[in-house]
Parts: structure tokens; sequence; C-alpha cells
């Protein structure tokens, strides 16, 4: 076994231990060559992989802090709610609705939900978090007309998927668009990571059985703290 491999299973174990508890701050790359006995670009190595596996993290000003295992999410399971594919990963997951209200749609929202300019629809704003940590801040836009009543129903509890179900119309099918982004200073704050740091947007239009678009949404996931796996088929 290499010396940073063997350096970094040392580390690995003292979080999973508790030695190093998640948030807390792990001694500088300086503090560690010296503890360890190897130079700074061993330890360099040895804190990579534990980044790239999601159990540390590096900030600006704050050092290498303790993580949680990045979320591994599946597009080859088919549609589910995040409540749903967070259970099946084990791991636990909580919703802070920010706002929910009715307006006009107006832009890209209009043109994604095939809508004229000014049609009503629900705006959603979400903060969903994983295992405690802000994992992913969502928008989502729905046509009013389709769903009476969906601005009543608690959505921190109930999914937006099985809140649509109960109206008559659920989600049959969904097409998402991938990016890469950098934090600005609002979803820096939401997501708990520094300016600047990478992060994945996805544009998600939702259809109901009939092909009609019945959501539009814009999700920023943590950059750090998810990887996605898709499966693809072979014309």
């Amino acid at each position: 076994m290499n010396l940073y491999a063997s350096i970094g299973d040392d580390l690995l174990s003292k979080i999973l231990d508790g030695t190093y508890e998640l948030g807390q701050t792990i001694p500088t790359e300086m503090e560690l060559a010296a503890s360890y006995g190897v130079s700074r670009s061993t330890i360099r190595q040895a804190l990579q992989s534990l980044v790239s596996t999601g159990y540390l993290e590096k900030r600006k000003r704050r050092g290498t802090i303790v993580t949680r295992p990045k979320v591994d999410q599946s597009f080859a399971m088919g549609i589910a709610s995040f409540e749903d594919d967070m259970r099946r990963l084990g791991r636990s997951a909580s919703t802070n609705v920010i706002a929910l209200k009715r307006t006009g749609a107006q832009g890209e929202v209009a043109d994604a939900l095939g809508l004229p300019q000014g049609q009503e629809v629900y705006k959603l704003v979400r903060l969903r978090s994983v295992d405690g940590q802000p994992n992913v801040f969502v928008e989502s836009y729905v046509p009013a007309l389709p769903y009476p009543g969906l601005d009543e129903v608690d959505l921190e509890r109930t999914s937006l998927y099985d809140a649509m179900d109960g109206c008559g119309r659920p989600v049959a099918t969904a097409r998402r668009r991938l990016e890469v982004t950098k934090a600005d200073a609002t979803t820096a704050a939401l997501l708990d990571v520094e300016v600047g740091d990478p992060l994945y947007l996805f544009h998600t239009v939702a259809r109901d059985e009939g092909g009609t678009p019945v959501e539009y949404s814009v999700a920023t996931y943590h950059g750090q703290s998810n990887s996605f796996e898709f499966e693809v088929t072979r014309r």
C-alpha cells in the first residue's frame, strides 16, 4: 500500500470513530506532515483521496473540514421523490419551504411550461438537506389550473410529486439538463459553500402521461457533496 493511502486510511478511521467529528476542522497539512513524519505532498495526496470520496472538504479561510460522504444519485432508477431517493440510500432528508405562492409565468418559465405569458403558476422555493447538511436549492414552477389547492399542501412533509398525484395529474416523464456553475453570494450562503465554488445546476421539465409540461424546476446542488450516475443505451 502506498504511504499516502495508508495515511488516508488512518485519517478515515479517525473520522469514522469520531476522533474528527462532522464539521470539525482537521489539523493543517504542515501539522499532519509533522505528526506522520512525511512530506506535505504525501499528506496532500492522502487528503485528496478523502476529499474525492466526500469525507473531507477544503474551504477557504476554514481549512479542511469533516463532511459526509457524497450523495450518489442515479437517474437510471426512474422518477422518485427526493425523500424516497435518500431513503433508498440510507440517508436522512429534510425540506425547508422558503416560499410558496401564485405568480404569473414569465420568460423561460412560460416557455418551458408552454404557457402564455402571465398565466398563473405556483412558485415553490425549497432548501433540501441530507443528514442535516444543505444539499440542494430548488425553484419549481407548476401550472395552477390543473393543480387546485397545491399551495395549501404542507410541502415540507409531502413531496411535490405526491401532491401532484393527489390532484389526478401525476408526473410521468422528466427531461433534465445538467450544467456546472459557480456559487454566488446567495447560493453560497444557502448551501454553506464559498463564493465561486463549483455547483451542479439541473434544469428539469416534467410532463404528465399526455406529454404536457406540468413542472419546470431549477435545482442547484452542492458540488462537493453530490455525484450523479446516468444510464444510457446505444442507439
